[in-house]
């Protein structure tokens, strides 16, 4: 589902590796969860998806940043998306939530605009993991804030684990992105390994290009690695949602092994069969 322009729900093809609001989430939560996912898979969409050229996605999504500036104020907004906005408002009302967390993720998407119309990457890991903290860690801090965990070690926890999703998603979809303009390879990597940072359109080609997924995908799971300890933090039911979370980044990371890193080519995909792994090792972490 996504947002049609009247703020209607309706369904869009969206291919997602990680569950969101499952059934494993406290009932008293699924509202808010679900209103952050729309929140920002709507922006996301007003992003990535169509046609539109990239002024006019800026300034759709500079008048998504004033309907969320106005649903913090309680002032009416644009009105284009209802629904989304609406189920927010009810979500910031019960529980409080910190408008900058959300606003960060909007930088973040308006960031994949100009980038990808500047044909332009990504310098280094540092540059990439500061574009993590605004397109990713929001959510995992957010719903840390609705479980009442505040500390600052979970905090930290919960960035590496999101950062670490978001590096997932980055490998796995290489042969997606990279047709697209979004090139998320760090050029600094990519010297090391002997490709062109300026030529993407000859990644794919190059012999060297799966030991430099390989190294990108060890790092991804080191960074999840040193926040899976926060499972135990996170209570009841919740806590084994984020199990599974975690459990589902590391099984995507051995997919792209078992395609020997070469998703520059094809895009790996969990299915009913990876299910009994995941859960197996939720229950042993």
């Amino acid at each position: 589902m996504t947002t049609a322009p009247d703020g209607r729900l309706r369904p869009v093809e969206h291919y997602e590796n990680f569950p969101v609001a499952s059934w494993l989430c406290p009932p008293g939560l699924r509202p808010p969860v679900a209103a952050i996912y729309w929140f920002a898979r709507t922006a996301d969409d007003l992003a990535d998806e169509g046609d539109a050229p990239a002024a006019r996605r800026l300034a759709d999504l500079e008048t998504y940043r004033n309907d969320l500036q106005a649903c913090f104020s309680g002032r009416p907004g644009s009105g284009r998306w209802p629904a989304v906005f609406a189920a927010l408002r009810d979500a910031i009302d019960a529980f409080a939530l910190p408008p900058e967390l959300l606003a960060r993720l909007l930088y973040a998407f308006e960031q994949d605009v100009r980038k990808t119309a500047a044909g332009e990457g990504y310098a280094d890991r540092a540059e990439l993991l500061a574009y993590c903290s605004r397109s990713a860690d929001p959510v995992g801090r957010l719903l840390l804030h609705l479980y009442g965990v505040r500390d600052a070690q979970a905090l930290v926890q919960s960035d590496a684990i999101c950062s670490a999703l978001q590096l997932v998603n980055f490998w796995q979809d290489l042969g997606v992105d990279v047709p697209r303009g979004r090139y998320y390879l760090p050029a600094q990597d990519c010297r090391a390994f002997g490709l062109d940072p300026q030529a993407p359109h000859t990644w794919a080609a190059h012999p060297r290009a799966p030991d430099l997924v390989a190294q990108l995908c060890t790092w991804a799971r080191e960074l999840m690695l040193s926040g899976a300890p926060l499972v135990h933090r996170v209570p009841s039911r919740a806590g084994w949602e984020l199990r599974l979370v975690v459990q589902g980044g590391l099984r995507v990371l051995q997919r792209i092994e078992r395609l020997h890193f070469r998703t520059l080519q094809q895009r790996p995909k969990l299915g009913p069969l990876d299910v009994p792994a995941m859960l197996w090792r939720a229950a042993r972490m």
